[in-house]
Order: C-alpha cells, then sequence, then structure tokens
C-alpha cells in the first residue's frame, strides 16, 4: 500500500500519518523503491561520457557468462 501512494506521488509524510506511523523513518521500511522505479529513474539520467539508454551486454560477454 505504502508503495502504491508514494508511486501516485503522495508525500512521504502523508504517507506515514495515514497508515499511524510514528515518524516517516518508520514509513521509509516500507517505500523501497521496486524495479519499474529504478528504470523509471535510470531512464533520466546520462552515464558520464556515455549514450544513454539500457546496458546492453555484447557476445562475448554472454557466451563467458553461459560458460559459466
Amino acid at each position: 500500500m505504502a508503495m502504491g501512494l508514494l508511486q501516485a506521488g503522495v508525500d512521504r509524510a502523508v504517507i506515514a500519518l495515514w497508515l499511524g506511523h510514528e515518524s516517516v523513518e518508520t514509513t521509509q521500511i516500507y517505500l523501497e523503491a521496486n524495479l519499474a522505479m529504478k528504470e523509471e529513474i535510470l531512464a533520466k539520467t546520462t552515464p558520464l561520457n556515455g549514450k544513454p539508454g539500457r546496458y546492453r551486454p555484447g557476445d562475448e560477454l554472454l557466451a563467458f557468462l553461459n560458460g559459466l
């Protein structure tokens, strides 16, 4: 529930009040970013001296990993 509220743009302090938590720090336990949120944030950044977009490993790296 807390993650849904956070993703909907509700402030953490308001979420803490709604859930009856004593402090925002208590609420933070429930607000760990999920994968979709992480990808959305990463999509807004550009690596230093790099090109934007998702990392795509080369065939050589994939072959090495498949051989493990």
